[in-house]
C-alpha cells in the first residue's frame, strides 16, 4: 500500500457470520479489528462490525426480487442502510458441513446492489480446513452479486490458533491480517469508479469517442484550461490580448453557468470541445464555440454549433453569434453555417453575425370536401 494518504476515506465492514451459542466468531472479529488497527488509522479506513447475531435477520421474507430495491420490512431497510454504506467487507465465517452458515447465505440473499463492485475478503476457522471450503463456498455466491473476492485470506485452525474460546495471536498471524486489509484498501479504492453513475453515452458525432453533456461543477477547472488555451490563437490573430474568453476569471465562469447552457464535449475521456447558448428576447446566443487545437479541422466546432442551434427554445426567431474582425477562418465557418455578416465594429474588433432558425414546417392538412 502506498505510504500516501488517500484524500476519501474507507468504510470496512466486518461480518460475523455465526449466530449459534457458543460461537467463536465474536473473538476471531475482535482479534482481527485489533491486529489491522494500525494500518486502518493509517490509510483513513473506518472498520465497523456487523454481528449477524444481533442484525437478527429472519429468514428471508421479503416479497420483492432483491434486486428491485423496494423493501416492505424495516429490518432490510436497515441492513441495506448498512451495507449500502460499506466500500469493502471481510467475512468472519466457520465452516459448516463443508459449506458456509446458513445465516451468511439468508444475509446476503436480502440485497442485491449494495453488494455490487465492492471487494471482499474472509477470514475463515475450523478444524481440519480452517474453513476454506466454506469461503470456497461463500465466493460462488458474491461473485453472482458482483463482488470481487480479494486473493488474500486468513484461515484459523482451532487446535493451533486458539486457545480457552480466543485467538493465540503470532507474528505470521498479525502480519497475514494486516496483509487483508492492505489488500482489500487497495482493490476498494480501485473498484470504487465503477459504482460512480454511468457516464453518457457516445454521441454519433465527426469522429469517434465523443460524449457531450451539459457542464458540471467538476468540469469547469478543465474548461477553464480549455478556454485559455483556445483563445490564445484568437488574441494572436486578432492582435490583441483584450478578449473577454482570456478575461475571463475562473469565478466569472463558475457565475456563468446559471445564464448561460454550456455544453462539454469529451473524447475518449478527455475535454476537447464546448459551446454555451442562452436566450436573449427573440435571439438565440450562441457563445464560447471552442475545440482543442489538436482536434481542429475535422467539423467538431461545426457539429458543436449545429447542437447548440437545436437547443433553441420555439419561441426564438434566429441565432446570433460574434467573432473577431479579423478571424476570417472563423467568420468562414460561420458563414458556411448559414450566418449573415450584420455588423462590424472595428472599433471594438468584434463581428456579429445573425442566422434565422430554421422552423419546422406544419404538416399539410387534407383538403375538407364539400
Amino acid at each position: 500500500m502506498s505510504s500516501t494518504v488517500p484524500s476519501a476515506p474507507l468504510r470496512v465492514l466486518v461480518i460475523v457470520a455465526s449466530t449459534r451459542p457458543g460461537r467463536l466468531g465474536p473473538a476471531v472479529t475482535d482479534w482481527f479489528v485489533r491486529a489491522t488497527a494500525p494500518d486502518a488509522a493509517r490509510h483513513r479506513t473506518h472498520v465497523e462490525v456487523a454481528d449477524l447475531a444481533d442484525v437478527g435477520l429472519p429468514m428471508f421474507d421479503e416479497p420483492e426480487h432483491p434486486s428491485r430495491g423496494e423493501y416492505a420490512h424495516e429490518h432490510t431497510r436497515e441492513w441495506s442502510r448498512r451495507v449500502a454504506a460499506a466500500d469493502a467487507f471481510v467475512v468472519v465465517t466457520p465452516e459448516y458441513n463443508f459449506g458456509m452458515p446458513a445465516v451468511l447465505k439468508n444475509a446476503f440473499d436480502f440485497l442485491y446492489q449494495e453488494w455490487a463492485w465492492k471487494p471482499v475478503a474472509f477470514v475463515s476457522y475450523g478444524n481440519t480446513s480452517a474453513g476454506t471450503r466454506a469461503v470456497q463456498m461463500a465466493k460462488q455466491v458474491v461473485t453472482t452479486l458482483r463482488m470481487v473476492p480479494i486473493g488474500a485470506t486468513v484461515a484459523l485452525r482451532l487446535a493451533e490458533h486458539t486457545r480457552d474460546g480466543q485467538v493465540v495471536d503470532s507474528p505470521a498471524l498479525s502480519d497475514g491480517a494486516r496483509t487483508v486489509l492492505r489488500e482489500l484498501d487497495r482493490v476498494a479504492r480501485a473498484v470504487r469508479p465503477l459504482r460512480a453513475p454511468a457516464p453518457p453515452e457516445l454521441t454519433v458525432g465527426p469522429v469517434e469517442g465523443l460524449t457531450l453533456a451539459e457542464v458540471r461543477d467538476e468540469d469547469l477547472a478543465e474548461l477553464f484550461v480549455l478556454q485559455r488555451c483556445c483563445w490564445v490563437q484568437e488574441a494572436i490573430v486578432n492582435d490583441t490580448l483584450d478578449l473577454p474568453p482570456l478575461q475571463e476569471s475562473f469565478a466569472d465562469l463558475r457565475a456563468s453557468t446559471s445564464t448561460w447552457r454550456i455544453w462539454c464535449l469529451r473524447r475518449d475521456g478527455r475535454l476537447i470541445g464546448s459551446v454555451r447558448a442562452r436566450a436573449d428576447g427573440d435571439a438565440w446566443l450562441v457563445g464560447r464555440l471552442m475545440v482543442a487545437p489538436d482536434e481542429a479541422g475535422r467539423g467538431i466546432g461545426s457539429w458543436l454549433l449545429a447542437h447548440a442551434e437545436s437547443q433553441a427554445p420555439e419561441t426564438t426567431t434566429h441565432h446570433a453569434l460574434c467573432t473577431g474582425h479579423r478571424s476570417t477562418r472563423n467568420i468562414g465557418v460561420y458563414e458556411r453555417a448559414g450566418y449573415t455578416v450584420t455588423e462590424v465594429d472595428a472599433a471594438q474588433g468584434v463581428v456579429h453575425l445573425v442566422k434565422p432558425r430554421r422552423l419546422v414546417a406544419a404538416p399539410r392538412q387534407p383538403a375538407v370536401s364539400a
